[in-house]
Protein backbone atom coordinates (compact mmCIF):
# COMPACT_ATOMS: atom_id res chain seq x y z
CA UNK A 1 0.00 0.00 0.00
CA UNK A 2 2.55 2.30 0.76
CA UNK A 3 4.33 1.57 -2.65
CA UNK A 4 0.96 2.72 -4.45
CA UNK A 5 1.04 5.81 -2.38
CA UNK A 6 4.60 6.40 -3.52
CA UNK A 7 4.39 6.02 -6.95
CA UNK A 8 1.48 8.43 -6.83
CA UNK A 9 2.60 10.81 -5.07
CA UNK A 10 5.51 10.69 -6.91
CA UNK A 11 3.64 10.89 -10.28
CA UNK A 12 1.45 14.11 -8.74
CA UNK A 13 4.81 15.85 -7.83
CA UNK A 14 5.88 15.07 -11.79
CA UNK A 15 3.01 16.27 -13.11
CA UNK A 16 3.07 19.86 -11.03
CA UNK A 17 6.41 20.58 -11.69
CA UNK A 18 6.29 19.93 -15.74
CA UNK A 19 3.21 22.23 -16.07
CA UNK A 20 5.19 24.93 -13.78
CA UNK A 21 7.89 24.47 -16.20
CA UNK A 22 5.91 24.46 -18.82
CA UNK A 23 4.78 28.07 -17.39
CA UNK A 24 7.69 29.73 -16.97
CA UNK A 25 9.00 28.60 -20.40
CA UNK A 26 5.93 30.14 -22.06
CA UNK A 27 6.82 33.40 -20.27
CA UNK A 28 10.25 33.08 -21.48
CA UNK A 29 9.35 32.71 -24.83
CA UNK A 30 7.22 35.41 -24.95
CA UNK A 31 9.69 37.44 -23.92
CA UNK A 32 11.69 36.37 -26.91
CA UNK A 33 9.12 36.89 -29.06
CA UNK A 34 8.72 40.82 -27.66
CA UNK A 35 11.55 41.82 -29.25
CA UNK A 36 10.20 40.71 -32.57
CA UNK A 37 10.08 44.34 -35.11
CA UNK A 38 6.94 43.87 -36.55
CA UNK A 39 3.64 41.44 -35.89
CA UNK A 40 3.39 40.03 -39.24
CA UNK A 41 6.57 38.06 -37.82
CA UNK A 42 5.15 36.94 -34.60
CA UNK A 43 4.35 33.69 -35.85
CA UNK A 44 7.76 33.31 -37.91
CA UNK A 45 9.56 33.35 -34.97
CA UNK A 46 11.41 29.54 -33.52
CA UNK A 47 10.14 30.84 -30.51
CA UNK A 48 6.44 31.24 -31.12
CA UNK A 49 6.81 27.86 -32.60
CA UNK A 50 7.91 26.52 -29.86
CA UNK A 51 4.54 27.34 -27.78
CA UNK A 52 1.96 26.42 -30.31
CA UNK A 53 4.00 23.02 -30.29
CA UNK A 54 2.64 22.66 -26.93
CA UNK A 55 -0.43 22.50 -28.53
CA UNK A 56 -4.07 23.45 -26.50
CA UNK A 57 -2.55 22.60 -23.47
CA UNK A 58 -0.65 25.98 -23.79
CA UNK A 59 -3.98 28.15 -24.04
CA UNK A 60 -5.00 28.21 -20.36
CA UNK A 61 -1.13 29.80 -19.31
CA UNK A 62 -1.61 31.69 -22.47
CA UNK A 63 -4.90 33.16 -21.02
CA UNK A 64 -3.22 33.88 -17.83
CA UNK A 65 -1.17 36.76 -19.92
CA UNK A 66 -3.68 38.56 -22.35
CA UNK A 67 -4.75 41.16 -19.30
CA UNK A 68 -0.83 41.88 -19.26
CA UNK A 69 -0.22 45.50 -20.29
CA UNK A 70 3.60 45.30 -20.44
CA UNK A 71 4.13 46.68 -23.68
CA UNK A 72 6.74 44.79 -26.38
CA UNK A 73 8.73 45.91 -29.20
CA UNK A 74 6.57 44.62 -31.42
CA UNK A 75 4.48 47.11 -33.55
CA UNK A 76 1.55 46.59 -35.22
CA UNK A 77 1.01 48.46 -38.49
CA UNK A 78 -2.50 47.54 -38.17
CA UNK A 79 -2.90 49.62 -35.05
CA UNK A 80 0.24 51.49 -35.69
CA UNK A 81 1.39 51.54 -31.74
CA UNK A 82 3.50 48.82 -29.94
CA UNK A 83 1.32 45.82 -29.07
CA UNK A 84 1.30 44.45 -24.83
CA UNK A 85 2.40 41.13 -24.15
CA UNK A 86 -1.04 40.26 -23.16
CA UNK A 87 -1.90 41.11 -26.70
CA UNK A 88 0.76 38.97 -27.75
CA UNK A 89 -0.46 36.05 -25.94
CA UNK A 90 -3.64 36.46 -27.64
CA UNK A 91 -2.38 36.45 -31.02
CA UNK A 92 -0.38 33.18 -30.38
CA UNK A 93 -3.52 31.54 -28.80
CA UNK A 94 -5.61 32.39 -31.74
CA UNK A 95 -3.05 30.79 -34.02
CA UNK A 96 -3.31 27.45 -32.11
CA UNK A 97 -7.20 27.28 -31.49
CA UNK A 98 -8.76 30.27 -34.08
CA UNK A 99 -11.32 31.60 -31.83
CA UNK A 100 -15.21 32.47 -32.40
CA UNK A 101 -14.37 36.61 -33.08
CA UNK A 102 -17.60 37.86 -32.73
CA UNK A 103 -18.29 35.46 -29.47
CA UNK A 104 -15.41 36.56 -27.82
CA UNK A 105 -15.07 40.32 -28.76
CA UNK A 106 -18.83 41.39 -29.59
CA UNK A 107 -18.24 42.49 -32.49
CA UNK A 108 -19.43 41.11 -35.51
CA UNK A 109 -17.22 42.11 -38.78
CA UNK A 110 -19.91 40.94 -41.79
CA UNK A 111 -17.51 43.03 -44.49
CA UNK A 112 -14.86 39.94 -43.34
CA UNK A 113 -11.99 43.74 -43.22
CA UNK A 114 -8.96 42.48 -41.70
CA UNK A 115 -5.49 44.14 -41.70
CA UNK A 116 -4.14 44.03 -44.76
CA UNK A 117 -1.10 41.16 -45.31
CA UNK A 118 -1.45 40.07 -42.00
CA UNK A 119 -1.90 36.50 -40.85
CA UNK A 120 -2.97 37.05 -37.31
CA UNK A 121 -6.77 38.02 -38.17
CA UNK A 122 -7.59 38.60 -34.06
CA UNK A 123 -5.34 41.37 -34.28
CA UNK A 124 -8.03 43.55 -35.82
CA UNK A 125 -9.90 43.02 -32.48
CA UNK A 126 -7.44 44.46 -30.69
CA UNK A 127 -9.01 48.16 -29.84
CA UNK A 128 -12.25 45.87 -28.49
CA UNK A 129 -10.10 43.83 -26.84
CA UNK A 130 -8.37 46.21 -24.81
CA UNK A 131 -11.00 48.48 -23.52
CA UNK A 132 -11.58 46.70 -19.88
CA UNK A 133 -7.68 45.42 -20.15
CA UNK A 134 -9.32 42.69 -22.13
CA UNK A 135 -10.51 41.61 -18.51
CA UNK A 136 -13.95 40.67 -19.99
CA UNK A 137 -12.24 39.17 -23.26
CA UNK A 138 -9.81 36.40 -21.09
CA UNK A 139 -13.33 35.63 -19.31
CA UNK A 140 -15.38 34.49 -22.30
CA UNK A 141 -12.17 33.38 -23.79
CA UNK A 142 -11.55 30.89 -20.25
CA UNK A 143 -15.56 30.10 -20.82
CA UNK A 144 -15.45 29.24 -24.43
CA UNK A 145 -12.04 27.00 -23.37
CA UNK A 146 -13.94 25.25 -21.34
CA UNK A 147 -17.27 24.72 -22.83
CA UNK A 148 -15.45 24.28 -26.79
CA UNK A 149 -13.53 20.97 -24.87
Amino acid sequence: MKKIGLILLTILLNLNLSFSQTESEIDSLLNEISKTENSIGIIKTKQAEKIMAFGEKSLPILAEYFTDSTLTKIKSECHNRNITKGELAIIIADRIKGMPFALLTGVQNCTMEFCKNNPNLIEYYLPWIEKDNGKSFKEKYISWLKNSD
